[in-house]
């Protein structure tokens, strides 16, 4: 992102992510935008808990102490809060001047706001080494935003408790797979821990089936046209009921919540009391805050999501994304500056180091925290196709639409073909 030489993962992955949207509207350009004299500059991001809580206090106060005229006010979001209060925000009169942006159709609609600020000329200088990955935060050939870290989402595991349940090693495809969740029942653990209480968790499954089941051209198909009309959506929702039947996840994982305290579905896992759960790269920093087991690391391995038997998807394509910034309209300079550093490799090194994330500037992917996520960085690298989760693929709306009809379907109500139907019905509604 901020050298000369490009990431390989970027270059595997992000030149085939279908996300240049073209937005309804335009944002301000940043030109004359900014006040003049001291700046505060309200931050809203996701950093709830350790280690990108205390990482991005660390970095707002070291960008005050190096510009003096600039004070970061970091205000920490659950990650479900900003579907509802970033639209308020841009509808307000005092939105934030820097705020979690995930790109895609998400952040096109919000760029219709007019709130949002074009920052395509304060980052050219810097922002060009990141390459089509930077696409996924532009909308209309603008850039709106920019990224900070890289994603991918698959299932993180306990190596100790599958040794336990006689699972030698991680599954591969589908059958594989539901025969480890037979094994690990009968050792008294949840096999899988689901957090449903947050619904976007349920949605990984469907979005995964999806890519195992549809082609890449279906894939960019549907989020182009924001219509899911092949028949491999349906058969998504089928694959995720088959799924189900099993039995696979914690009791009362519909109340249960992601990433808040050691009953979470991530503190399950941390803890031991359920062997996996289908998250991204983020989770073994998150695991971390929720534990007092310090050698935690050493007990987590990684493995893909598995193949799907007669899928006309790539069993290696991956579901992921990025984490980023967009800045509005009141200080835009000021905020591109601020992400410029975000970019920056003594920042990109301790998100790295710590275990928070993938890093987008290549001069830290050597600081990775652990073997396992530094062979997630590879496996991304060698990814033929990656796709967005397909709530922030898709607008706003349309993606809310689809993460409730997954949750939804995951507590028992609903098809797979209502699944498409909510969709399909949000996306005419948002035209």
């Amino acid at each position: 992102m901020f050298s000369n030489r490009r990431i390989p993962v970027l270059a595997a992955l992000a030149a085939l992510v279908p996300l240049a949207l073209a937005a309804c509207g335009g944002g301000a350009d940043s030109s004359g935008a900014d006040p003049s004299g001291p700046v505060t500059l309200t931050w809203w991001h996701n950093g709830t808990a350790d280690p990108l809580k205390s990482i991005w206090e660390q970095v707002a106060a070291d960008y005050h102490q190096a510009h003096p005229e600039v004070t970061i006010k970091g205000q920490p979001l659950q990650n479900e809060e900003f579907t509802t209060k970033v639209p308020l925000a841009l509808q307000s009169n005092e939105p934030p001047d820097v705020y979690q942006a995930w790109g895609g159709g998400e952040m096109a609609s919000q760029v219709t706001s007019g709130k949002v600020a074009d920052v395509t000329g304060p980052t050219k200088g810097w922002l060009a080494p990141v390459g089509k990955f930077a696409e996924g935060w532009q909308a209309d050939g603008k850039q709106y935003g920019v990224p900070f870290e890289q994603h991918i989402v698959g299932f993180w595991y306990r190596k100790d408790l599958f040794a336990k349940a006689g699972v030698t090693t991680p599954p591969s495809t589908m059958d594989e797979l539901n025969s480890a969740v037979a094994k690990l029942k009968t050792t008294g653990v949840a096999p899988i821990a689901v957090g449903g209480k947050d619904r976007w968790p349920d949605a990984f499954y469907w979005n995964y089936f999806a890519v195992r089941e549809c082609t890449a051209d279906a894939l960019k198909q549907a989020v182009k046209a924001v219509k899911l009309e092949d028949p491999c959506w349906t058969k998504a929702g089928q694959d995720l009921k088959a799924f189900l039947a099993t039995q696979p996840f914690q009791t009362g994982f519909v109340g249960t919540p992601a990433q808040q305290g050691a009953g979470s579905s991530a503190g399950l896992v941390a803890n031991g009391k359920a062997a996996m759960e289908l998250q991204g790269d983020w989770e073994p920093g998150t695991m971390s805050s929720l534990t007092e087991d310090k050698a935690l690391d050493s007990k987590i391995g990684w493995f893909p999501f598995p193949a799907v038997p007669g899928g006309a998807g790539d069993p290696a394509a991956v579901l992921g994304g990025g984490d980023g910034f967009s800045c509005t309209t009141r200080a835009a300079k000021a905020c591109a500056d601020f992400l410029q550093y975000l970019g920056s490799e003594p920042v990109q090194t301790k998100i790295a180091a710590q275990g928070a994330g993938l890093p987008v500037n290549p001069a830290a992917a050597k600081s990775l925290k652990t073997e396992t996520l530094k062979g997630l960085f590879d496996y991304g690298r060698q990814a033929p196709y990656l796709q967005m989760y397909f709530d922030k693929a898709f607008p706003t709306a349309v993606g809310a639409a689809l993460n409730d009809a997954v949750a939804n379907f995951f507590a028992g109500q609903g098809s797979p073909e209502g699944i498409v139907a909510a969709v399909n019905q949000a996306a005419a509604g948002n035209k």
